[in-house]
């Protein structure tokens, strides 16, 4: 099938397999710090502030962790990022098991899984690069998307289901831990040789960040792009903390019902993927027009009612959310010249990932201070707002049509 074409490929096959599994014990790890916070302090603000913590280092990092993808081996880089991923996963857990996590150790151990996060994930969607062809790639990068959607979709059910069963998040943790460390043996084994193609310099020898900054500023279509993912990214892609909250606090529930508003999400999300992955040679459009109804959708969310509705809510969201999100890296890479690429995508996974701080406080005093239903009804408005103020730019950018002169009268 076209869909899954990309899976011809046998670096493509092991490399997915893999990232499924981290994918997986990413998600289990969110759901379960999440509930760990809100056990220790039952504050949403606190809740806020272990998501900033641990997508700040993206903000700073993410740009140099493009740097490192054109730099050095991106095989061997992935396989040392999921060992300390692994690392950091087990610690907490053990922390948790015997009885002396505090409040501070979440907050450290999340700002160091989001500094190993900076370098792994521009560094793993450059490497897709490496092992497919270049035709391929579109296909690839929304297969990837599919597939982590897996993970999400997977993760927080057993996480939920594993942290209600147990009654304690320490069994998911170090699990999480020795899924992570699985995962970078197998790939230490199997994926050498795999790659077609490995990372390549700059004219100038070492790879630098200015290069890949020129670039994105000399593409207009670039500059566009970015700036809606940007700000969607900063108002309105914050679920991981407003379904937490939303169960919590709104409905009155607990881990399980989490876990399967993260897992709803997630279903609606791989079906997008899925969409994505159809799709040939998205441009700038089809990200605004996706940008729009994602936020419209959002808007709708605030208003459910129900534990039920509300849930109903989120699969639809998910789609929008990942025609957008898929839709723009696909964008990002096609554009950007392979010499470049890991720094084109550091740059992307700055705007996506790196405004997750600020939102997240943002988002944590909103449902603090108005209700975790505020900050949907905001992210969903502002969202529809960016898209529509960049509809009018592509409008304006169009050229005008051409006339043909009439035959003059005989």
């Amino acid at each position: 099938m076209r869909m899954f074409r990309s899976l011809r490929h046998r670096g493509f096959r092991i490399f997915a397999g893999g990232f499924t599994g981290a994918t997986t014990a990413m998600w289990m790890q969110r759901v379960a710090q999440d509930w760990l916070t809100l056990e220790l302090t039952g504050s949403g603000i606190a809740l806020g502030a272990v998501t900033a913590l641990q997508f700040t280092p993206i903000l700073l990092f993410s740009l140099w962790g493009g740097v490192i993808a054109d730099r050095y081996p991106r095989r061997r880089v992935l396989i040392w990022t999921h060992i300390l991923m692994g690392a950091q996963a087990g610690l907490l857990g053990l922390l948790v098991a015997t009885g002396t996590v505090q409040m501070w150790h979440v907050y450290l151990l999340a700002l160091l899984f989001g500094a190993t996060t900076a370098v792994d994930q521009p560094v793993r969607q450059a490497y897709v690069g490496d092992i497919v062809p270049a035709d391929r790639l579109p296909n690839a990068i929304a297969l990837t998307g599919a597939l982590f959607n897996v993970g999400r979709v997977v993760g927080p059910a057993l996480s939920g289901l594993a942290i209600a069963f147990a009654d304690s998040t320490w069994p998911v943790l170090v699990a999480n831990g020795l899924l992570y460390g699985l995962v970078a043996v197998v790939w230490a084994f199997t994926l050498s040789g795999t790659t077609e193609a490995g990372p390549t310099r700059g004219s100038a020898g070492k790879p630098r960040l200015r290069e890949g900054l020129t670039t994105i500023r000399s593409d207009r279509d670039l500059v566009l792009v970015f700036t809606v993912i940007g700000v969607v990214s900063l108002f309105g892609l914050n679920f991981s903390l407003t379904t937490a909250l939303m169960a919590t606090a709104e409905f009155g529930r607990g881990p399980d019902a989490y876990g399967l508003l993260s897992s709803t999400l997630a279903c609606g999300a791989f079906a997008g993927a899925l969409i994505a992955a159809r799709l040939e040679r998205p441009g700038p459009r089809r990200v605004v027009a996706a940008a729009a109804v994602f936020g419209v959708l959002e808007v709708v969310s605030g208003a459910m009612p129900t534990y039920a509705a509300f849930m109903a809510a989120l699969l639809p969201i998910g789609v929008a959310m990942l025609v957008l999100t898929m839709t723009t890296s696909t964008v990002v890479q096609v554009s950007a010249d392979p010499a470049v690429r890991g720094r084109v995508v550091g740059f992307y996974y700055l705007v996506v990932f790196g405004t997750n701080p600020l939102g997240g406080l943002m988002t944590g005093w909103l449902s603090e201070t108005f209700g975790p239903r505020s900050s949907l009804i905001l992210g969903g408005a502002v969202s529809v707002a960016i898209a529509l103020t960049a509809a009018l730019v592509l409008r304006r950018r169009a050229p005008a049509p051409t006339v043909e002169p009439s035959e003059p009268a005989p």
